[in-house]
């Protein structure tokens, strides 16, 4: 599948995303949504559609030096149309290059202003000889729409709430930072259809980043602030970098909860480095279910973490750089994490407007201002505090260092006088 989907020139609208939608529907039955070029989508306009053709570059001896066809990253995404010749010093005001890495071609977009340029290594940058350069961009910008997919994995039980899992499908030919995301999520789709109960729906959406996002919580932002417990983007997990995990906005979360805990386990037992961030607003798109109004429970496990490996954004983040078992085992542990959040139990405190008179339930001594308070009652006072719908009894457990088999027959005590309701 990484062969097969490594030629094609993503971006964030175009015949590419489509292509690549297609084949990943082997392995995951994802419907298509579009939203038309011009439409808004929360404060952003989505662009018209950018399709390319050809591209290259001719220098004064008649050689194609630069050539879309070798690379797509040679041609800057959502590059406007152009046939010219041109001399040495215009056409370097179109070029970009990284000269602290010389041998690599970097990945450069122009999405919401248009215009024209070419991307090469900084080596091949420095050989350009005076003279006139043919330049030549066979693409089009036409009104159309933007697409994005999306998978909904049902519960086997009676229920609303769900997970989202996101990633985005929306860069040219790069491996970490591009087709590690959809392909892992794609896998995890399989894996988790396997559950023999699903308590929760599964929400697969595969986007083109920010712009994608964005009209993807235009249709479902309000659905998902009533429904959604919790989720991930997954992106950047195919190298043999260490796990990093970056929390969703809200500290206390069933995201947070569960993917820091078995992280820490799993990395001890492998002897393996983790590295857990807070929430920041930039990356990809978590940045968008965690704005404030949403504030959605998404968090992200990558290996490198975007933006700080040398290769992100250039032809370096290629196949030799990733490895097939780092996203094997990347499949594994998303599995385990959101395996772990299907067994967890939500309750709901049916009173929760102030403390509850446990006393006249026959649940508190009637015998008060004693100095130890018995671990049965201690419980009571976690899940009636914690059970908002929210808090699962793991993490009441993980608050209150009670263990969770203690806990479970105090929560059904409490069900009986009709204190809690199991969610």
């Amino acid at each position: 599948y990484f062969d097969r989907l490594w030629p094609f020139c993503r971006s964030i609208t175009g015949q590419g995303f489509l292509d690549s939608l297609d084949i990943l529907k082997e392995l995951i039955p994802l419907e298509k949504h579009g939203t038309k070029s011009g439409s808004m989508a929360l404060d952003w306009t989505v662009p018209k559609v950018w399709n390319v053709n050809d591209a290259y570059v001719i220098c004064p001896e008649g050689k194609k030096i630069i050539d879309f066809k070798a690379n797509n990253l040679h041609l800057l995404n959502y590059s406007s149309p152009v046939k010219a010749t041109i001399d040495l010093i215009e056409l370097q005001k179109h070029l970009y290059s990284l000269p602290e890495l010389p041998d690599a071609i970097p990945y450069v977009t122009s999405y919401y202003k248009e215009r024209w340029g070419f991307c090469l290594t900084e080596k091949q940058r420095q050989s350009l000889k005076p003279g006139k350069y043919e330049v030549f961009i066979d693409s089009t910008l036409e009104d159309g729409e933007l697409y994005y997919g999306m998978s909904l994995l049902k519960s086997t039980v009676e229920t609303n709430r769900e997970i989202l899992i996101s990633t985005y499908l929306c860069h040219p030919s790069m491996a970490n930072n591009e087709l590690s995301g959809p392909l892992v999520t794609a896998f995890l789709y399989k894996e988790l259809e396997k559950l023999p109960t699903r308590n929760f729906n599964f929400r697969f959406v595969f986007v083109p980043e920010t712009i994608g996002s964005l009209c993807f919580l235009k249709d479902y932002g309000d659905h998902l602030k009533k429904n959604c417990l919790g989720g991930f983007v997954i992106t950047c997990c195919g190298d043999e970098g260490p796990f990093t995990y970056k929390k969703s906005r809200e500290e206390s979360t069933f995201t947070n909860f569960h993917s820091i805990d078995f992280l820490n386990q799993y990395c001890t037992e492998k002897s393996k480095e983790l590295s857990v961030r807070n929430f920041f607003p930039t990356g990809s798109d978590e940045r968008q279910y965690c704005s404030p109004g949403f504030n959605l429970a998404i968090g992200s496990i990558t290996r490198s973490m975007y933006g700080e490996y040398e290769e992100y954004h250039t032809s370096l983040d290629n196949k030799d750089f990733i490895s097939f078992e780092a996203m094997k085992e990347s499949v594994g542990v998303y599995k385990e994490i959101i395996s772990k959040m299907n067994q967890d139990t939500f309750y709901r405190n049916l009173k929760p407007h102030g403390e509850i008179m446990l006393g006249r339930r026959g649940l508190y001594p009637t015998l008060g201002a004693g100095r130890n308070v018995s671990q049965e009652i201690k419980a009571m006072n976690y899940l009636l505090n914690y059970s908002d719908g929210l808090h699962t009894i793991q993490m009441i457990s993980d608050y209150s260092k009670i263990p969770v088999e203690e806990l479970k027959p105090v929560a059904r005590r409490l069900a009986e006088h009709n204190l809690l309701s199991e969610i």
